[in-house]
């Protein structure tokens, strides 16, 4: 089974809905989930937040986590993904997202190839619970986003069973993976 496809069948067969927040990846996460058949069903709502501005302005990005840690950082992609899931017309129950750097010279910080991902789970108590981690991906452009938007999708059910049926082994409910 395809990733896209498992992660449908996945959010599908627990009446979860999913909302992306991407920036790098610009939208490609939720491509991928729209391609399968019947994935109107668990695809609620997918945010594009490229610039600064539109992290804050529509994912609540604090400015301060900007600056302190940089666009393309853990902290970034934590605020984004569980700013998805704030949102009062955002009826999802799980969120990810990805930032990033696609592209760049050799040497350049961060890594040319460098991404940021988030995900967010909504518990029935209202908490949000998220994961985030960060990888380096080689290729160009367009290889590290397929790449990225790929892995965002795959790691989506390893961090729901971490943190939503396996909360008490994560005191902080962070997990960080150098993979």
């Amino acid at each position: 089974m395809d990733i896209p496809m498992q992660v449908v069948s996945f959010l599908s067969s627990r009446g979860l809905k999913l909302a992306t927040a991407e920036s790098c990846t610009a939208g490609f996460i939720a491509s991928l989930i729209s391609s399968v058949p019947g994935s109107g069903a668990c695809l609620d709502v997918g945010f594009i937040t490229y610039s600064p501005s539109g992290k804050a302005g529509f994912l609540d990005v604090q400015e301060e986590t900007m600056n302190r840690y940089g666009l393309t950082s853990e902290e970034v992609a934590r605020e984004m993904s569980e700013g998805a899931l704030r949102l009062e017309a955002c009826c999802a129950d799980v969120s990810v997202s990805n930032t990033g750097v696609a592209d760049g010279n050799a040497g350049s910080v961060p890594t040319p190839g460098t991404q940021c991902f988030g995900w967010s789970f909504k518990l029935r108590s209202g908490e949000i619970v998220s994961a985030t981690e960060t990888k380096v991906f080689d290729g160009d452009r367009n290889e590290v986003r397929h790449a990225a938007a790929q892995y965002a999708l795959s790691r989506l059910e390893h961090h729901f069973y971490h943190l939503v049926h396996a909360p008490e082994q994560h005191a902080d409910r962070t997990e960080q993976d150098q993979r």
